[in-house]
């Protein structure tokens, strides 16, 4: 339960997109589920973001106060000025780094606690999707300049990848907080899963994700399993070009709504995560809470969401994914839908949300996840 201390609270949540936005992932889902909770424990809480087209500048959902602002990049200045403006109103600012932080201690009283939420490091990201003059400099925000930013302030990352590249990669020597991500399909019923094997991958279509590693293997695959689909669920700048080389027996479904993603995870044998590196990795929670284990490489976050050999599979970088996917599909057994579905009962929104509100307040937190070293 959320201390009752945190009741008139004034809390700025500020994040690069909301949950509306339609490049929206699992950050945003991590910055809006902590802003309701805190909203409904009595906070008074302003979530920061950026404005998409179409997207009203000012609302009002679940108590808390929405204020968009600005662009990919110009949403950073903006933010900044409106926070100036309110300078000395916010008790605590929750600063959420996806990839660049917001830089808020530039503008705030050093009486404002702040919050550095960091997902993932972006470092080798960078070169993936920007020019080499941009991913230069975004590197240098994201190291020394981020480093010596919030070098008086606390730290939350969501998992001990995040922790580790934080520390070797980054330099951080800061306090990090650990405060997973939770997920909220953990007490949904058991569905069918499809007679015929079926994979799934899910989550935002971007370079870094490489589903073409997975589309790459479903010709090698289909020569043993004929019949086997694949339904990719998400959208992306990607989008297109994937589409232009879809294999026999793969589906685009692009964005679904709730209820219609679960349907078509809890059907599937495997979920596929080729990802080149997450902060968590939510969609693997999510997927486990359905009774469905991951095929993903070992690599930052998701060798934390995937316990190898009991929820799913980690394979080395460099595995030929399809050899990975078929050994997963043979060693596949009902045993493993259970130990997803115990191992995802394991993460709660309500939990996470207490824990890091204990330490927005300076509480001792609850036992469970250890601090980073």
């Amino acid at each position: 339960m959320i201390p009752a201390e945190l009741s008139g609270r004034r809390i700025a949540v500020v994040n690069w997109r909301d949950p509306w936005h339609p490049a929206a992932g699992g950050a945003e889902t991590y910055a809006w589920e902590m802003a309701t909770r805190f909203a409904s424990a009595g906070a008074r809480v302003h979530f920061v973001t950026a404005r998409a087209p179409g997207q009203k500048r000012a609302e009002t959902i679940d108590a808390v106060r929405l204020a968009r602002m600005g662009g990919t990049f110009s949403v950073y200045i903006l933010v900044l000025w409106w926070l100036l403006r309110r300078r000395g109103r916010f008790d605590a600012v929750l600063d959420c780094q996806n990839g660049i932080p917001f830089f808020t201690p530039w503008v705030l009283p050093r009486r404002t606690e702040v919050f550095c939420v960091v997902h993932h490091v972006h470092d080798r990201q960078f070169a993936v999707h920007l020019p080499h003059w941009l991913a230069v400099l975004g590197c240098f925000l994201e190291g020394p300049v981020s480093r010596w930013t919030y070098r008086r302030c606390a730290s939350v990352a969501v998992s001990p990848s995040t922790v580790l590249a934080m520390r070797e990669r980054l330099g951080w020597t800061g306090a990090i907080h650990i405060v997973p991500n939770g997920v909220s399909l953990a007490t949904r019923p058991r569905e069918p899963r499809s007679p015929s094997p079926r994979l799934v991958c899910v989550g935002r279509l971007v370079a870094h994700k490489r589903v073409d590693l997975l589309l790459d293997a479903v010709g090698n695959l289909r020569e043993r399993w004929p019949d086997l689909t694949v339904d990719i669920i998400g959208r992306g700048p990607e989008e297109e070009r994937l589409r232009a080389r879809l294999p026999e027996g793969v589906t685009f479904h692009g964005y679904l709504q709730v209820g219609d993603k679960e349907r078509l995870i809890a059907a599937a044998w495997l979920q596929v995560n080729a990802s080149q590196g997450e902060g968590w990795g939510l969609c693997v929670l999510e997927a486990a809470a359905l009774g469905v284990p991951t095929v993903a490489f070992d690599v930052d976050g998701l060798r934390d969401a995937v316990r190898h050999g009991e929820t799913g599979w980690l394979l080395p970088e460099g595995t030929e994914l399809a050899k990975g996917i078929a050994t997963a599909l043979d060693e596949l057994t009902e045993t493993c839908s259970d130990r997803c579905r115990e191992w995802a009962a394991g993460f709660d929104w309500d939990h996470s949300a207490e824990r890091l509100a204990r330490l927005l307040l300076g509480l001792p937190v609850s036992s469970g996840w250890e601090d980073g070293p």
